[in-house]
């Protein structure tokens, strides 16, 4: 098990502290958290426990049924593809699959180099622009298999140009 700095467990303890005051402050304080590293490892709801005396038994629990929680750190570029049905008839399992095939990782996976995540999603409420696959908020429309190199093309430079990632914990 990994051992916070003493820095990162004065910030989690801040952002503990801030919400006290709430009656029922766990997902905010965990959204927070999310924020702040990109995901809420269990050395992290530890603290958060101790801080709050909320069980870890409680806080795992909660992280672990929200979707847009996470145990493991993130790539710098998410990579959602839409299996929703308007995508999946439009041919959004050969996008995933094809995304999958080129950066080496499953659905749910990190590459190695941390620059993507790879995550299969079951609707983004792009359904006229199917099928869609969105990377970071940003929307592609109408994807091609074809086109999933060009995509991670710009990606790559981006990461190039600017090698910092997700703050760890």
């Amino acid at each position: 098990m990994a051992q916070l700095s003493k820095t990162a467990v004065e910030k989690i303890e801040g952002i503990c502290d801030r919400h006290a005051a709430e009656p029922t402050p766990l997902i905010v304080i965990l959204s927070d958290i999310q924020k702040e590293y990109g995901y809420i490892p269990l050395e992290v709801q530890e603290v958060v426990s101790r801080k709050t005396g909320i069980s870890v038994a409680e806080i795992y629990g909660v992280v672990t049924f929200y979707s847009f929680f996470t145990l493991e750190p993130s790539g710098k570029y998410v990579i959602g593809c839409c299996l929703g049905t308007a995508c999946y008839v439009k041919g959004s399992q050969k996008i995933i699959d094809q995304f999958s095939e080129i950066l080496g990782i499953k659905p749910g996976e990190t590459t190695q180099d941390g620059l993507f995540t790879l995550d299969a999603l079951r609707c983004i409420g792009a359904c006229a622009a199917a099928p869609a696959v969105s990377i970071n908020g940003k929307i592609y429309a109408r994807v091609k298999p074809s086109e999933v190199p060009n995509i991670l093309a710009e990606y790559w430079k981006m990461g190039e140009n600017a090698k910092e990632g997700t703050a760890h914990v």
